[in-house]
Order: structure tokens, then C-alpha cells, then sequence
């Protein structure tokens, strides 16, 4: 089964129905999604800002980290399981979207910068804890993390605004092709 059929099937089912057609909680889980998205990125921005030396100079990275982790963890383990929920309400749209896939993949690059930095310069962080301004590699983690986040924010946001839903034919057939819209299902 592709995933396209398997998208579609899953979209039929009682529960996503049920929930995408929910009068409160669709709105609700997307409420708290955004919510802890905020508190989350709040956090990672406070971070990464200390990474780059432009804020809490005096304040020792693992300080910084240590109190914010786990708001962040928390807040991220939130947004996971309503994301989750939300795109279990929707979930052929959602896998046709193009902003959710740049989403998906923007979040693995984040995921992956967050690796090589815990797993890299974040070692020796006893070195260069004091550093007003961190060491250049730790600056940019912080940098692509920015970047990376405020991305996904923008993608995430434009979920809502798919300009390339595939029942707006004709489309161009590179957008065809990464949304998976095939053209000659349109109105079946």
C-alpha cells in the first residue's frame, strides 16, 4: 500500500473524522500545539541567542541551558503529540501539503543541528562555559538553530494557506509531483 492509499484510508477512519469534524477539539489541540510552540521557541531562542554571545554574556551556557531545558523538552513533547493529533485529523491533506513536508524536513535538518552541536562542541563546554562569546562552531549551531526554527514557524503557519491543494488544477507538474497530486483524480 502507498502512502498516498494509506493517508487516504486513515483520513476515512471514524477517529479522524471525527476529530478534524470535532466542534471544540480540533481547535483546542491546535490552540495548545501553538501555545507550547511559542513557550518552546521562546526557549530555543533564548539559548541560542547566548550561543551567539548577543545576550546573558555574564551567564554560563550550561546555565542558561540547564534552566531552559526543560521547558523546552516539555513544550517539544507537547507539540509532538498535538502536531500528531492534528495532522491524524487531516492526514491525506497534510501529507499533499507542501509547507508540511518543507516542515518535516526542515525539522529533521533542526534535529540533526541539535545532534552535531550536543554531540560536538557541547562536549567541551567546561571550556568555553564563561566565554562571553562561545567558541565560533557553538555560534553557529545557534545561528542554523534560529534560522532552522523560524522556518519551521513560517512553514508550519502556511499549512493553513496550501495554495497547492490538489483539487486546484491545472498546477505546474514539478508541484504535482511534491505534493503527490495526481491531476487525473481531481473531481472523482
Amino acid at each position: 500500500m502507498s502512502l498516498l492509499a494509506f493517508f487516504s484510508r486513515m483520513g476515512e477512519s471514524s477517529w479522524s473524522v471525527s476529530l478534524h469534524e470535532s466542534q471544540y477539539a480540533y481547535s483546542i489541540i491546535e490552540s495548545l500545539h501553538v501555545w507550547t510552540m511559542a513557550v518552546f521557541f521562546g526557549s530555543i531562542i533564548m539559548v541560542d541567542l547566548r550561543l551567539l554571545g548577543l545576550t546573558m554574556r555574564k551567564v554560563p551556557v550550561t546555565e542558561v541551558a540547564g534552566r531552559l531545558l526543560p521547558w523546552t523538552v516539555g513544550a517539544f513533547i507537547v507539540m509532538v503529540i498535538t502536531g500528531s493529533l492534528l495532522f491524524s485529523a487531516i492526514p491525506l491533506r497534510s501529507y499533499q501539503n507542501i509547507f508540511f513536508r518543507t516542515k518535516m524536513l526542515l525539522l529533521l535538518a533542526a534535529g540533526l543541528n541539535v545532534w552535531l552541536f550536543h554531540s560536538g562542541i557541547y562536549k567541551k563546554v567546561w571550556q568555553w562555559d564563561l566565554h562571553a562569546i562561545p567558541p565560533k562552531r557553538a555560534r553557529i549551531a545557534g545561528g542554523v538553530s534560529l534560522v532552522l526554527w523560524a522556518c519551521i514557524v513560517v512553514s508550519g503557519r502556511m499549512i493553513a494557506y496550501n495554495w497547492f491543494d490538489c483539487d486546484r488544477q491545472p498546477q505546474s507538474a514539478l508541484i504535482n509531483f511534491l505534493t503527490s497530486c495526481n491531476p487525473e483524480d481531481v473531481g472523482h
